[in-house]
């Protein structure tokens, strides 16, 4: 039997790098995960290799920055599997540029995704949240301990040169986890961030020198570290190393299992070191 066996996850950008590992780990603890991305194809590809390995999993493909999408989402879980145990606020991308040259439309695009949308998907969760426990309550059966795990980033702690929007958004996780924790502890759901460090995905292993770019809702976004560069920040790490999505996704279990009931607005900072 899986830690999580009975629960069911929200898991944004799953279908691909980081969410995937997540989906995946989570899943193969035992929790059913509806699994989030842009595109159908990916989403699906998820869904696949966790029933393949004997778990449960619904798609659920769209923007997470569309209007209407977060309350989808929530519903996908009642609908499909009965409830709503976990949510992983992962979804997002980068749009880089210094602030001078920085439009409007990168800023808003970068808060939407990081900030915006987290918000509305906990916010659509609520009543379903405040249902299940007060329905717990008047069965006089316990209150289980549900999670919530933020995606953030250092550039969120610390700032980070070309990324204003991007560390702005990520400083407001922290802020919105703090908040959450303090108005969810009622319901007995923590909520906790997990802050990336330098982390081998497609946004870092295409060098932006050589056009890289990712489509993004009809926006060609420029993606990658230069080779030299990304060198130069793997030996600022005392790991040596960049970290790999499966790692990343560790780092969100350990806030997902059971052993952690009693953490909440905390910021873990998986960067190997760094």
């Amino acid at each position: 039997m899986g830690k999580l066996d009975g629960k069911v996850a929200l898991v944004s950008g799953s279908g691909r790098g980081i969410g995937r590992e997540i989906a995946l780990k989570l899943a193969g603890d035992g929790a059913a995960v509806v699994v989030n991305d842009l595109d159908d194809g990916p989403a699906k590809e998820t869904v696949a290799a966790i029933e393949e390995s004997g778990g449960r999993a619904l798609a659920c493909t769209g923007s997470v920055t569309e209007t209407g999408f977060a309350e989808r989402f929530v519903q996908t879980a009642v609908d499909g599997f009965g409830g709503l145990d976990v949510i992983v606020n992962n979804a997002g991308y980068t749009w880089d540029s210094v602030v001078q040259k920085m439009t409007d439309e990168q800023w808003d695009a970068i808060l939407d995704v990081h900030l915006k949308a987290p918000f509305r998907i906990l916010r659509a969760a609520q009543p379903v949240i405040s249902a299940a426990v007060k329905r717990a309550k008047s069965d006089g059966g316990p209150v289980p301990c549900r999670k919530v795990v933020n995606i953030s980033s250092i550039a969120g702690l610390d700032g980070n040169a070309g990324q204003a929007n991007y560390a702005a958004a990520k400083a407001g996780v922290t802020g919105l986890t703090k908040t959450l924790a303090k108005e969810w502890g009622r319901y007995n759901v923590t909520v906790n961030t997990v802050a990336f460090g330098l982390i081998r995905t497609r946004l870092t292993e295409t060098s932006a020198d050589t056009g890289g770019t990712i489509d993004v809702q009809g926006r060609e976004i420029r993606v990658g570290v230069n080779p030299d560069l990304l060198a130069q920040l793997e030996q600022s790490v005392p790991l040596g190393r960049a970290g790999t999505p499966a790692e990343a996704a560790g780092a969100v279990y350990l806030l997902c299992q059971p052993e952690s009931d009693y953490v909440s607005g905390q910021t873990l900072v998986c960067a190997g070191g760094f």
